[in-house]
């Protein structure tokens, strides 16, 4: 069956909002998902039905509020397909999530040994790692990438080594919708007893990830690029992995006992969420992901991928123009980059939102490295989800052909 982007748009409130100026035409999700509106209702009952913190509670409310939250937690490991939701950690978003991992499986490596990261990254998995570098005198190396935007693979099995403890790579990329090659990545690491973790920032909105079959050994993501809240996201480890890990933070709920002489830590996957979290947007969370998960996710893809293929032809046939990334429709994402000659990015950007009501990303998008790599300051930015439609690829292709004639 084909997909109707219609339905699914109907789920948004927010393209039914009044705005001045053109009509909204949203490209931008890479950055942040538009919220439907049974996650907004979710997260506004949590609140108006059962606000209170969790875990240690014994009236009703903090009960019912406990048991919302751990039945978030199911929900997650459902959509990743893990066996156990102890499993699950409960974070501020992918970036809280790499540097858990940077800090308390970091900073059980020794110097002198390696994590190997991608020119591909995002600075959120990239600055973690220098600053474990700095606390701890590891090395830091880096798989280059490709012409095309991918990350490159040649010699990958020699280029790990005896010394390299973690592979930090991400999924898709946030500049040039590239998916990354896992497999090949996890059997060059597990050759050399190399853990794997995955930023899945750009993949998860994708539909449902079965983590297991990745055979990784962390993933993290967030809830804003998912559909969900802000100021929530998830890493999953595994969970001997966890279970040896120390604490990242310390605080109220992460302890089993506490003493002046020393303390104690509860149980993962307690132990790495101190203090109060994120209650209600675990929720909303977890309501986003049911619902994707409910989805018909070959008929979205194919629809993505179709209008993904007009956004190429038609950057194609623009003067100046130049894609970061690959130019073909296999083993990628829609995220699109580009660049017009003589034109900055952030110009672009307003332009094309003020005559056509066209939402694009400007700038360096978090990856300074990989820009330096191609001799760009940065590039404009479509990034599509499932209630994009022809409309708004024609409102981006006309706005963009006015820009290049009234800015150069």
């Amino acid at each position: 069956m084909s997909f109707d982007p219609t339905r699914f748009r109907a789920e948004f409130p927010i393209f039914r909002a009044p705005f001045d100026g053109p009509p909204l035409h949203y490209l931008d999700s890479g950055a942040s998902a538009q919220v439907p509106q049974r996650v907004i209702d979710a997260v506004a009952r949590h609140d108006s039905t059962a606000r209170a913190n969790v875990k240690r509670g014994v009236h009703r409310l903090a009960e019912a509020a406990t048991e919302a939250y751990e039945t978030a937690r199911f929900a997650v490991a459902r959509y990743l397909n893990v066996p156990s939701p102890r499993e699950v950690i409960f974070t501020s978003g992918t970036t809280g999530a790499i540097n858990l991992v940077a800090r308390s499986f970091g900073d059980g490596l020794a110097e002198g040994d390696e994590v190997l990261v991608s020119v591909l990254e995002h600075h959120s998995n990239i600055v973690p790692w220098q600053l474990l570098q700095m606390r701890r005198g590891i090395r830091l190396s880096v798989i280059p990438a490709t012409a095309d935007g991918r990350l490159d693979l040649d010699g990958i099995e020699e280029r790990i080594g005896p010394r390299t403890r973690l592979v930090a790579v991400t999924h898709c990329s946030n500049v040039t919708g590239a998916v990354t090659d896992l497999p090949r990545i996890v059997a060059a690491a597990r050759a050399h007893g190399a853990h794997v973790l995955v930023d899945g920032a750009q993949r998860a909105p994708h539909g449902p990830i079965d983590v297991p079959a990745l055979g990784v050994d962390f993933y993290a993501f967030s809830g804003h690029k998912t559909f969900g809240p802000n100021g929530v996201g998830v890493l999953w480890g595994r969970a001997e992995l966890l279970e040896a890990m120390p604490p990242f933070l310390g605080g109220g709920e992460m302890i089993s006992h506490v003493s002046f002489e020393g303390s104690s830590w509860a149980p993962i996957p307690a132990k790495f969420e101190a203090g109060t979290p994120p209650i209600a947007q675990a929720v909303g969370l977890a309501t986003a992901l049911d619902w994707l998960a409910e989805q018909d996710w070959s008929s979205i893809l194919a629809h993505e991928m179709r209008l993904t293929g007009r956004i190429l032809d038609g950057l194609a046939a623009a003067p100046g123009c130049r894609v970061l990334g690959p130019t073909g429709l296999q083993q990628r994402l829609g995220v699109v980059s580009f660049a017009l000659d003589g034109l900055h990015p952030h110009d672009v950007c307003q332009f094309v939102d003020a005559t056509h009501g066209v939402a694009l990303r400007g700038g360096h998008h978090c990856a300074q490295p990989l820009m330096e790599r191609f001799g760009l300051v940065g590039t404009v930015r479509a990034s599509l989800a499932p209630y994009n439609d022809d409309g708004d690829i024609d409102a981006l292709l006309a706005g963009l052909d006015q820009a290049i004639r009234h800015l150069r």
